[in-house]
This record gives C-alpha cells, sequence and structure tokens, in this order.
C-alpha cells in the first residue's frame, strides 16, 4: 500500500510541476495520508480525482427503441401472450417464459427499451383471440378469431396487414375508447418499470404506416416525458393518416399542448419500395425547405439494422464495398410486392445521407442529416439480439428445428425465408445518466451508434487538431470532447491548410468475436453536384498489409461451424488510432461515420444446426462478422 501511495505522489507531484504549478507540500504524506489542498492543486479545477466534474458522458447505455409484444395485432396473432410488463421484465435482466413455454433470458441486462407495440388496434388482438361478442359481429373479425383458435395465427396475421395496408380495418376493432383504455395501461406500466438511474423503460409507440400495401414507412415514436403527459393524447394511428408529414404536424400539436418532447424513428426502408428516402413528398410534390427541416427535426435519428435485415448499404450502390453484402432483404415490401428497378437507392442510409447533402446545397436543410440506431423489432416480447440467444421475428419462429425453413414473406414471386431473419441490433448511447431525459437527449443530438447485436463500445470524435498522442491516452474521449465533435455533431469551415482528423477507438464486447477493423465511410458531393463515396481501413488487427488495390486482406476465420464455436485467437480485444482526411477538400460538403466490423463467429443457423441436430442447405450462412455503425459526423463548408 505505501508503495501505491508513494507511486501516487510522484505522478500528483510531476503533473504539478508539469502545469509550471508551485508544489509546497506532497499530496499524500509518509503516513499515507492525502492533503486535499496539495490535490487540487496537482489536479486544477478538478480537485484529487480525475473523475470529478466530468460533465460528458463516459458510459455506453445499451437498448432497445423497437420492441413488441403480444398487444400488438400481429404479434398477437402470431401467438405472442407476454405483454408489456413481461418485456420489461426480460429487458432488465429477469428470466420469463417464452410464448412457447421456452425459459428465456439475456446474457445481460439492458439499460434502457421502449415498448412500441403498433398504435392501430393496440391490444384489441386478445379480445379477438378471447372471442370478444362485440366484435365477433363482424364476419370478418370472426373470421379472424377462428383462424386463431385453429392454429392458423400466422394467416389470420398477413391478412390483417394487408387488412390495415389497404385501410380496409372493421371498424369494430378501431374503437378510440379501447384504444384510449389501452394506451392508459400502458403507461402506467412503463412508470411502474422506469427505475431512474438503473433502468430506463421509455413510452414509445409505432406508428404504422404501409401505404400503397405495404410499402413500410413505419416510424417508432419515443417520448421524454411520463405519463401525465403521455396521456393527455392518445397516440396518432394510420387510421388517421399514413402521411409522415401529417404525423409530424401531430407530434407539434402534441409538443406545443403538453409542454412535452418527441421524436421519431424511421425504419426498414429496405422495405419501403423505394419511398422511404424518396426524392418528393409523400403526396408525389417537390421537396421544400419546410420540409426538409420538418424531416430534420423531427427524425434525428434511423434504425440501420434490425430482424428484417440490414439496412446501411447495399451491394448495387456501394459495389467497391466487401462488406456491403450483408444479412439483405431486398426482394420486395412487407407485403410481398416485389421490387421494381430504382427502389433500392431510395432505401439505404448511406445513400440517404449522400442525397442529404445535395438537397441541403439546392433547399438549404438537410433532410436526411440522421444518426444511425438499431432495434430488434422482435414481435415476441423478448428483445434478443444474440446469435446464441436468437428467439426470432415472432412466436411463429422461436426456437425449433423447423424455424429456418418457415417462410417469412411468400407470394407468387417472393420467398423471404426463417434462415434470412437476422439477430439484430442494438443501440448504445453516450449519456450522462440512465434516465429517459438524459437518453432522449443523447439520441435527439445523435449521440448514439447502432450494432448488429454485439455489445461493442464505440467512441468516434471528429475535429482539427487530433494527433497520435490522442490515441495513447487510457481516456481518449478527454481529448475527444475537448478538441473536437462526438458522433453526430457538425465541423464547420476548415481553418486554412488543415484537413479534419477523426479519434476513433473501439473495444470488443467481453462475450462477443475480437475486432477485425475499424472503418471510415466518407460520403461527399464535388464541385459538379455528383455524389461519391469511399470506405477507408483505418486501423486494424495484425500485421497484414494493404494489398495492390490498398485493401487490408481478410482477418481470417476461427469458427467451428460444427460446433457452433470459435476462438479469439485472431483479431484485437482494442483498436484505437487518429485517422485524417488526406483526400479532404474545404469547399466540398461532406459526412464520415465510423464502422467496427468483428472477426466471424457462428451464425444463429449454426447454433440452431449444433442444437437441434438438423442440417440446412449450402446457400445458408453458418458465420456473421458482426458490427457497429456510429452516426456520422458532417463537414459544412
Amino acid at each position: 500500500m505505501k508503495f501505491i501511495q508513494l507511486t501516487l505522489l510522484s505522478l500528483a507531484t510531476v503533473s504539478a510541476m508539469g502545469r509550471g504549478l508551485a508544489v509546497d507540500k506532497p499530496a499524500v504524506t509518509d503516513e499515507g495520508e492525502i492533503n486535499v489542498e496539495a490535490a487540487s492543486k496537482a489536479f486544477p479545477g478538478r480537485g484529487f480525482s480525475p473523475y470529478a466534474n466530468r460533465n460528458y458522458p463516459v458510459r455506453v447505455l445499451w437498448g432497445d427503441q423497437h420492441l413488441h409484444t403480444g398487444w400488438s395485432v400481429d404479434a398477437g396473432a402470431f401467438g405472442c401472450s407476454l405483454g408489456p410488463e413481461e418485456a420489461l421484465r426480460f429487458a432488465r435482466g429477469e428470466q420469463v417464459t417464452s410464448s412457447l413455454g421456452e425459459p428465456a433470458k439475456l446474457s445481460r441486462p439492458l439499460d434502457w427499451a421502449a415498448v412500441t407495440d403498433h398504435s392501430d388496434a393496440a391490444g384489441v388482438i386478445f379480445e379477438i383471440r378471447d372471442g370478444n361478442p362485440n366484435l365477433m359481429i363482424d364476419p370478418l373479425v370472426k373470421r379472424w378469431h377462428d383462424m386463431m383458435a385453429s392454429g392458423k395465427g400466422v394467416e389470420a396475421a398477413s391478412e390483417m396487414i394487408r387488412a390495415q395496408s389497404n385501410n380496409q380495418l372493421p371498424d369494430a376493432i378501431k374503437d378510440p375508447k379501447l384504444a384510449r383504455t389501452v394506451w392508459q395501461k400502458n403507461t402506467a406500466i412503463m412508470e411502474k418499470y422506469n427505475e431512474p438511474g438503473r433502468f430506463t423503460a421509455f413510452i414509445g409507440y409505432e406508428w404504422t404506416s404501409n401505404a400503397g400495401g405495404g410499402d413500410n414507412l413505419h416510424r417508432n415514436i419515443l417520448y421524454r416525458d411520463g405519463k401525465a403527459l403521455a396521456d393527455m393524447v392518445t397516440p396518432m394511428t394510420t387510421f388517421e393518416s399514413e402521411n409522415p408529414e401529417d404525423l409530424w404536424k401531430w407530434m407539434e400539436a402534441w409538443e406545443a399542448r403538453t409542454g412535452g418532447s418527441l421524436l421519431a424513428i424511421p425504419h426498414n426502408g429496405n422495405l419501403s419500395n423505394g419511398k422511404m428516402f424518396a426524392l418528393n413528398t409523400f403526396l408525389g410534390n417537390p421537396l421544400t425547405r419546410e420540409w426538409a427541416g420538418k424531416r430534420a427535426r423531427w427524425e434525428p435519428v434511423y434504425e440501420a439494422t434490425q430482424i428484417k435485415g440490414d439496412g446501411e448499404t447495399h451491394p448495387s450502390l456501394s459495389p467497391s464495398d466487401e462488406f456491403a453484402n450483408f444479412e439483405k432483404w431486398d426482394q420486395a415490401n412487407l407485403a410481398g410486392v416485389p421490387k421494381k428497378p430504382g427502389m433500392l437507392e431510395r432505401e439505404y442510409a448511406r445513400q440517404a445521407l449522400k442525397e442529404g447533402l445535395k438537397l441541403e446545397e439546392s433547399l438549404g436543410v438537410n433532410p436526411f442529416k440522421f444518426g444511425l440506431v438499431g432495434g430488434t423489432d422482435s414481435h415476441t416480447g423478448l428483445t434478443t439480439a444474440e446469435e446464441d440467444n436468437f428467439f426470432g421475428k415472432h412466436t411463429g419462429v422461436e426456437p425449433s428445428p423447423h424455424r429456418w425453413e418457415h417462410a417469412v414473406i411468400k407470394t407468387p414471386q417472393v420467398n423471404v425465408m426463417g434462415w434470412q431473419m437476422a439477430a439484430a441490433g442494438y443501440t448504445g448511447v453516450w449519456a450522462t445518466e440512465n434516465t429517459r431525459e438524459s437518453i432522449w437527449d443523447a439520441l435527439k443530438r445523435k449521440e448514439a451508434y447502432s450494432t448488429t447485436g454485439s455489445r461493442m463500445t464505440v467512441r468516434f470524435f471528429g475535429g482539427w487538431d487530433f494527433d497520435a498522442k490522442d490515441a495513447q491516452t487510457r481516456m481518449p474521449a478527454e481529448a475527444g470532447y475537448a478538441k473536437g465533435v462526438p458522433m453526430g455533431g457538425d465541423l464547420h469551415h476548415a481553418p486554412k491548410g488543415k484537413s479534419p482528423s477523426f479519434l476513433m477507438a473501439a473495444l470488443k464486447d467481453p462475450l462477443s468475436g475480437n475486432l477485425d477493423r475499424y472503418q471510415i465511410v466518407k460520403g461527399w458531393l464535388d464541385a459538379k453536384g455528383e455524389l461519391h463515396e469511399k470506405v477507408y481501413d483505418a486501423v486494424w488487427a495484425g500485421d497484414r498489409k494493404r494489398d495492390a488495390d490498398g485493401k487490408v486482406p481478410s482477418v481470417g476465420s476461427t469458427v467451428d461451424v460444427a460446433n457452433a464455436t470459435w476462438s479469439n485467437t485472431i483479431g484485437a480485444s482494442e483498436l484505437i488510432t487518429v485517422w485524417k482526411d488526406l483526400e479532404f477538400d474545404a469547399s466540398q460538403r461532406a459526412f464520415y461515420y465510423g464502422r467496427v466490423i468483428e472477426i466471424p463467429t457462428p451464425r444463429w443457423t449454426a447454433y440452431d444446426v449444433k442444437r437441434f441436430g438438423i442440417q440446412m442447405p449450402p446457400e445458408v450462412p453458418m458465420t456473421i462478422q458482426e458490427r457497429a455503425y456510429t452516426s456520422p459526423i458532417w463537414y459544412t463548408p
């Protein structure tokens, strides 16, 4: 103990001398007592502790902003019997029993969750299932009840989704009085499980626009506030409108009436058939500055990955990106309507981020200036995104020997199979404390990142003065916040002769694979009005050298598919560097975001093969390279 105390003395004294401070007395005496006055001189403005009075986030908080329970019409029809209470108990680390009777528990608790049941006919599904006499008067509702009773819940849910998409749901299940009662029960449960400092339960819902018969324009609405404000107005449904602009108007009116705060998170642009990032309004009109400002205000983040596929980019849009072909759902919209040429480029985050630069040039506002988050979109009430603990999209594909061959979307032209489900994703938020207000604020300012299920710790800062020494400290955030802006931030008006530099750090998830590489994805608008993108390998594990094309070779694989195991004998436990854009043009708008890639590990399909003793055809992938996407940092001349 005395040695440690003397070491502290030396460090404190040297620190003070290095800062040009007078040191009259040692910070630690020979008797081991702390001299508070001397210590405060050694660490000016902080007192003795280097951690006291920090005003920036120091811990990432993990959560799921997209979770459904049996209160959602489709989830309930599929057979989910878990409600919001069970979902929150599970998210905060408790063991629960799944709808099919399987014990379920997370490897580690989450820090926060948002139960986002569909607002349209929320809670009504249990009334249909139980045969509420008032609802059975309608022949279509009676048909759905009979289908569910005979074990055809998946077919019933598919019919309901099509009816909702075409605005043909029976009036019997759209009763606003019932909707208000269900909403008040929901908010009461959120308040019960919201424990500031320990676990945050967001009040929220999913606004489910399936315009055009299945074009996914869904938004999750998250409340910064509690039950008192949330109960003042019942959530907007698509019974009122399927136009996102009307949703923004509703949000604006809600805030004006209550004094509270809302944000919306769009998701699954890959199932929108070209509408999520269309270059015209919902009604087909030209985009305006006012429209762009409203979208940027109400939708600060975008869900880049989830069960229904990854939405970062697509191989056809990023042909030179070797990691672009990842967990793709790119055949159709939500109802199985096949895609047509030109749709893909209006569905993926990276292309939208690029288009946003061009729109800002013409409109004066960037409507697609969003951060990146993840969610499960689980309809089981179980927020599982780990490959070895994946409970599937809905109760019909909870763990079983046959779920891989289940048809998730099936039409004469489209066939999406169960094995194509992705065990994804989570959101990491850099918030100063575990409260609704702090996490919501971090999402609003885009200081958050998306992962495909791994809980790797990722930092990303941009500035003009980072140097190699900043990557050698054990506290990179000190330099990050002092000399630059974090993910989600902005850089303006480059100082003469300077290029932006980025302090980037990643620490592996202790339960997942080592890290392969940390990349920077850059998009920019050139002087001719043309859009470009480039992926840079900024730092990587091992002693690999770039090949003739400038690519870093594959990290290899240690996966034992037959036993669904791997070894962390390749890759790195952490990656940290300062990367400078040597191709920077100060006159061009640009954005940069980080992408962290893990080494290969077993995919959930490999775990199913091992656990159930089954075989799958060669086209079914058995390995995966989990990844994280940071929110961008934008440069504006």
